[in-house]
């Protein structure tokens, strides 16, 4: 029975079904009994925080490999698995989402008098999402859980313009993953990895890839929709933000871009460079703007 529950509690899935289960829970609860919702989404946030230091205590960093790997048959008949493992990379990535929920939480707790339910169970949808996110090994199911983080925030007018800038962007992403599917009859990551693709299928496909994943660094220009969502999400929302969703697209980068399409990724280096020094040189004359607007005297 020991190694039984070893075993559960080692599972991936652990911390993705967690908060998944437990967002369900408060559904059950009636809306005036705010104090057992909250006390709910913390101790459901909580227990998730406790399994990632499991996978890491015996997580071996001399390899690049995929560990507490997992597979599960979504779509058989088109070779589609939902294939979860994680790296030093997701990893981190994990332990940062589970650390920093409770926190938002917490933070939150004097602001949920009207809206508890609600707050609790978005924010455990998110956690669950981005832990999915995270250690999906599957670009298909990368996109679709990507795709659906921002969907808990959408009561927030800024998150329809994130939502409909990744929407648009990600169109190409599916169509290159689609794409991909049809040549190499599989979306598993580790296949892919060993996969060669002509210069000129990597360029296409980097591009594709990359409409996606510039919305979500963001990158200049598609970067209008992050000022406003900053300023209207509350305080444990802009900390999701600025911690975890804005780091999606670099992940993205990192987890699939370079390491699928290499040579496409040489290739357009200099243009994400210069993309890099045209936003620092366009912040950096706007905060210049900002100071001097304030510092000048205000006209009668």
């Amino acid at each position: 029975m020991l190694e039984h529950f070893c075993e559960c509690y080692f599972d991936l899935s652990g911390p993705i079904l967690c908060p998944m289960l437990g967002s369900i829970t408060p559904l059950f609860i009636p809306n005036s009994s705010v104090r057992l919702i909250r006390l709910i989404g913390l101790c459901v946030s909580l227990i998730t925080f406790l399994y990632p230091p499991v996978p890491r205590i015996q997580f071996d960093p001399s390899t690049a490999k995929s560990q507490f790997v997992e597979s599960l048959r979504w779509l058989p008949f088109e070779n589609i698995h939902l294939y979860m493992g994680i790296d030093g990379l997701s990893l981190f990535f994990v332990i940062l989402t589970t650390f920093l929920i409770p926190i938002c939480i917490s933070v939150g707790w004097s602001g949920m008098r009207s809206f508890g339910k609600d707050y609790i169970t978005a924010f455990l949808i998110r956690e669950f999402l981005m832990i999915a996110v995270s250690c999906m090994l599957d670009p298909l199911l990368f996109y679709v859980l990507s795709e659906s983080v921002p969907i808990p925030m959408l009561k927030i007018k800024a998150a329809y313009q994130f939502f409909l800038y990744t929407l648009l962007g990600s169109v190409f992403m599916l169509l290159a993953i689609l794409l991909i599917l049809l040549q190499t009859g599989t979306t598993n990551l580790q296949i892919l990895l060993t996969t060669e693709f002509s210069e000129r299928g990597q360029i296409l496909l980097w591009i594709a890839f990359f409409a996606s994943f510039a919305v979500k660094v963001p990158m200049v220009p598609v970067h209008i929709w992050l000022p406003e969502a900053h300023v209207e999400a509350p305080t444990a929302g802009s900390v999701i933000l600025a911690g975890i969703l804005l780091k999606l697209g670099t992940y993205g980068f990192l987890r699939f871009s370079i390491p699928m399409f290499p040579e496409a990724t040489l290739c357009f280096t200099p243009f994400i460079y210069t993309l890099r020094a045209i936003a620092i040189i366009y912040t950096s004359l706007t905060t210049l703007r900002s100071i001097l607007r304030r510092s000048l005297p205000t006209p009668q």
